[in-house]
């Protein structure tokens, strides 16, 4: 993972000495979480890697531009979001984004030291519950647990309300709760 000051030293020297190392580090970033994105939409591992490839190589090509971009990782996830529209369209599949529609591919549950005491069985419960969400839910659990995004930025990425996301996530929290019988009161909500 990276922090915002390493996002922003990267994006200033692929802006400014056309640092290829720095770019290099931006695409170990961002590929993965963008091919994960954009196959969500299309629903092909192929496409989804070129539409992944094609966001990241306009940073690129239009690196002289970074310093006017506000939020870097959000600019990405747009552009592989309307790059796999485009395609759609291409293709006659669909013109709009339907949430409901995407097929999401959820990775690995990040672990940290406190959640490796959680029994196998614990664990196997968890990744079941959030792998039988509804896909709208599931991908906006992705996007703020696995890819580390603020609900601000999912709601700028998505073309959705704060109040949307706030909601999923607690549909998402509910239904895990459930799955591994956690019946201790309210969920708490995560950052927004």
């Amino acid at each position: 993972m990276y922090t915002a000051e390493e996002l922003t030293y990267c994006a200033q020297r692929i802006a400014s000495e056309d640092c290829q190392q720095s770019y290099r580090r931006l695409f170990h970033w961002f590929y993965k979480p963008l091919q994960q994105f954009a196959a969500a939409i299309v629903r092909s591992r192929e496409q989804a890697e070129e539409i992944a490839a094609d966001a990241l190589v306009n940073v690129w090509r239009n690196r002289r531009q970074l310093p006017q971009i506000g939020n870097l990782r959000i600019y990405l996830y747009v552009s592989a979001r309307n790059i796999a529209l485009n395609y759609l369209k291409k293709q006659h599949r669909q013109s709009t984004l339907s949430l409901d529609d995407m097929m999401v591919e959820m990775g690995p549950v990040a672990l940290n030291p406190e959640q490796l005491f959680i029994s196998a069985e614990m664990v196997n419960r968890v990744q079941l519950a959030v792998h039988q969400l509804p896909p709208r839910c599931k991908l906006i659990f992705k996007l703020i647990r696995e890819d580390g995004l603020k609900y601000k930025e999912v709601a700028s990425i998505l073309d959705i309300s704060v109040n949307t996301i706030d909601n999923q996530m607690a549909i998402a929290f509910r239904r895990i709760s459930q799955a591994i019988h956690l019946h201790t009161g309210p969920v708490k909500q995560g950052m927004k």
